[in-house]
């Protein structure tokens, strides 16, 4: 009898829940945080094969849908209008500077480092055409911040406060400016690649207004129908199916539409927290049942780990983490003191920007369909998923360690 076997699906999102809760647990044991060891175990598995890659990268995809949808239910879910208005002021003046300040110093280590230790192909290209133009997209991407990890460890050790609020609100429009940046930095670089023969402002403004007006439009009118809906609905078991319900449809018609998912989802769970008075129920569902959502997310985003993409890209991905870091905590740090916020925000929400991924992959993605970026195509995208993997590891314990300095987690039994 042939017991040789190949790991299908299921099996591997049963590999992901039990493997990713133990680890999980066995972090807690030495005071780390959980995500880091779904995250540790996850490259375990990568690293030893047991998951075949095509599976990691297809038919387990739809994992990464549906977290980040919930993902983004749930930061939206954290975002009081009462508590925005408070903090309204220091929100609006930290959340350009703090992505401006990423996009500028990954743009400038990478377009004076790059030079040194990659080559392009084509050696006829000036280096206004090849390293400046890599440059600036490899900055425009990294103003994303990935909300998952730092929310997994917000509610982790049921942190709340300002630098809480101001923390997620802050990640929660840098999204929103990252497929901005994008926008006009690739039209930029590819106008310096061909010879500024393509800038078009209306180009670089009309696809992400697209993609921002229509996720908003779709996430706002799904989160007043779902409160409606929410008035008839007494049973936790039914609320349960019915968010579930409305977060599901938001991913499929957003994936339908060429919208960003989670950035709807934010909006409905905005509409619904603001909306509904008593709306514990909503939200303590979903809570109920995150520690599965969160193994599963984030032991697959461990396994996406590939150690040949370190070896061509790691020099120039470590480039990318230290502009990014550098970036962000400066920026967070002017703009604090510009808007007169809190000493603790000032000192530490740097520390919690750092985590980034899936809005961070989508764009690099991009990068394939742009012929203009043929030649330097390749190792941007592989730079940017090291970056990623790089990131996923140092940023939930940075994360944990501003979370703990502010003052507002509560330290686990």
């Amino acid at each position: 009898m042939d017991w040789s076997f190949e790991v299908n699906s299921i099996l591997a999102i049963g590999l992901f829940i039990i493997i990713g809760l133990l680890a999980g647990f066995a972090a807690r044991k030495v005071r780390v945080p959980t995500i880091s060891g779904y995250i540790i175990v996850g490259i375990c598995l990568s690293l030893l094969n047991i998951i075949p890659r095509e599976l990691i990268d297809g038919e387990l995809s739809v994992i990464t849908d549906v977290s980040l949808g919930i993902i983004g239910y749930l930061v939206g879910g954290g975002l009081y209008l009462k508590k925005l208005k408070k903090f309204g002021k220091n929100i609006a003046v930290i959340t350009p500077f703090q992505a401006l300040g990423a996009w500028v110093f990954v743009t400038a280590l990478v377009a004076f480092l790059s030079p040194l230790f990659i080559k392009i192909s084509n050696p006829d290209v000036s280096s206004l055409q090849s390293y400046l133009p890599m440059a600036i997209v490899l900055g425009a991407i990294s103003c994303a911040t990935a909300p998952a990890a730092t929310l997994a460890i917000i509610h982790e050790y049921k942190a709340r406060g300002p630098f809480t609020t101001t923390l997620l609100a802050v990640i929660v429009l840098d999204d929103v400016i990252a497929v901005i940046a994008y926008a006009i930095g690739s039209t930029v670089a590819e106008s310096l690649i061909t010879g500024f023969q393509n800038i078009s402002l209306s180009r670089m403004l009309m696809f992400p207004a697209i993609d921002i007006i229509g996720s908003v439009v779709l996430g706002t009118v799904l989160g007043f129908g779902l409160a409606f809906a929410g008035r008839f609905i007494k049973k936790k078991t039914q609320v349960l199916a019915v968010v579930l319900g409305a977060i599901f449809l938001c991913i499929g018609l957003a994936k339908a539409l060429g919208v960003s998912s989670i950035l709807a989802n934010m909006c409905m769970g905005f509409v619904i927290v603001n909306k509904i008075e008593y709306n514990e129920d909503m939200f303590g569902v979903i809570h109920n049942i995150e520690t599965v959502i969160f193994a599963m997310f984030f032991t697959l985003a461990g396994a996406h780990f590939d150690l040949s993409v370190m070896k061509t890209a790691g020099i120039l991905a470590a480039i990318i983490v230290a502009g990014r870091f550098i970036g962000k905590f400066v920026g967070a740090n002017i703009g604090a003191s510009i808007s007169h916020a809190p000493l603790t925000i000032k000192k530490y929400l740097g520390f919690g920007l750092l985590p980034k991924a899936g809005v961070t992959v989508g764009l690099a993605m991009l990068i394939k369909q742009n012929p203009a970026f043929s030649s330097i195509g390749s190792i941007m995208i592989n730079a940017v998923l090291a970056s990623v993997i790089i990131n996923e590891i140092i940023a939930p314990p940075l994360t944990k360690y501003a979370i703990f300095k502010s003052g507002e987690a509560f330290k686990r039994k």
